[in-house]
């Protein structure tokens, strides 16, 4: 079945070329590169999971009148100050409250579930926004070993991850509904899909969402590259691999019926404030929030007064350090510079940029001042 992975990317119909499908993205302004956005629904503390959700509408409009390219939602669990467990309801959200930007997963943890619900899932986004819908996937649970026992009814964590491979091959023929004679599941379909076409009288849309896979380390970024798929690297968690895996997805890579040449972004956090000294504010509230994370204590984005009046530990220090060397924060051209720099260092082709902070108003001032200092448009 690993195997079956790469036959059945480089069997789809078509020569090898740019998927005229919104893979490759528009540089608008001074951008280096397209701009997109990263949104994990981050609730801060004293706000709840509905305010979370409207910030996303608002971030999703402004990211369309603004010119960035795509609009992604993660998939996490059993984290208060995360409200994205389920990426596919979001998305339908977002769908109808926005007309041109592209809407995606960034990502599903395809090992989470069942290849036949994502297909059914996204083939019901790509019906409700058709042309405009990305399917990223990852091979990590986004959550810790317990609750993604929960999630996959096994403690067998490990399996679900060495089976990526054979689950994404599974995944796209489901997407592309050419299981072969003799398979258990040639006539399973996933609805709505391309089975709909073939049906008496029936009339289907030639889109179907584009794979991308995500990773944070070389795995997904070599198989990315055999099968010649676009490729997002998590480099706001994972800043040390971004150039080797980078280098790695480009020399891997084969070109197929989606892409002629290798295509990679790179998730950014990025966060602007009218002050420097406010974004470190915003920041080290952020990083808390991560300390937290990381040593059991999952909940709620503090609020920068509360970061100030924390009393940091010596190995809380340096993991904070180590943690905000990576966020590029500061005045709007401060970023702009960083953000410049990065994308000439990594040579990503797309920057998606992800904006963490207590505050909805500052998150969405951050995106603003962003698009205005790179001179995007504004469709307002």
């Amino acid at each position: 079945m690993a195997q079956d992975a790469v036959d059945r990317n480089e069997g789809r119909a078509g020569e090898p070329g740019d998927a005229g499908d919104g893979i490759r993205g528009e540089r608008h302004g001074t951008a280096p590169v397209p701009l997109s956005v990263l949104d994990l629904v981050t609730v801060g503390a004293g706000r709840t999971a509905s305010d979370a959700l409207r910030t996303s509408v608002t971030l999703s409009r402004l990211a369309e009148r603004r010119g960035f390219h795509r609009y992604w939602v993660a998939e996490h669990h059993s984290m208060p100050g995360v409200a994205s467990s389920s990426p596919a309801v979001i998305l339908a959200h977002l769908a109808a409250h926005t007309d041109r930007i592209r809407l995606g997963s960034g990502g599903v943890m395809l090992p989470n579930h069942a290849p036949l619900v994502i297909a059914e899932q996204f083939g019901t986004l790509e019906a409700l926004a058709p042309g405009r819908v990305d399917l990223g996937l990852g091979r990590a649970p986004g959550t810790d070993g317990a609750t993604a026992a929960a999630l996959r009814r096994t403690d067998r964590l490990n399996e679900g991850a060495d089976d990526f491979p054979e689950q994404l091959a599974e995944l796209t023929r489901f997407l592309d509904d050419d299981f072969p004679d003799g398979h258990p599941y040639a006539r399973i379909h996933a609805v709505p899909g391309p089975i709909q076409a073939t049906s008496p009288g029936g009339v289907q849309s030639a889109h179907r969402p584009p794979v991308w896979l995500l990773g944070s380390s070389g795995f997904s970024a070599r198989l990315a590259g055999v099968l010649g798929l676009p490729f997002a690297f998590a480099h706001h968690f994972s800043a040390q691999n971004t150039v080797p895996a980078l280098d790695l997805y480009r020399e891997s890579f084969r070109p197929s019926a989606v892409l002629a040449e290798p295509y990679a972004l790179i998730g950014v956090s990025a966060l602007a404030t009218d002050e420097e000294r406010e974004a470190r504010r915003q920041v080290m509230a952020a990083a808390l929030n991560m300390v937290r994370l990381r040593t059991g204590r999952p909940g709620l984005v503090p609020t920068p007064e509360e970061a100030e009046a924390y009393q940091f530990n010596e190995m809380e220090r340096e993991f904070i350090a180590n943690w905000n060397s990576n966020v590029i924060h500061g005045t709007a051209d401060e970023v702009r510079t960083g953000l410049d720099d990065l994308a000439k260092r990594t040579g990503a082709d797309e920057l998606m940029l992800t904006a963490n902070a207590h505050s909805s108003d500052v998150r969405v001032h951050s995106y603003e001042l962003i698009a205005d200092a790179y001179g995007l448009p504004d469709a307002s």
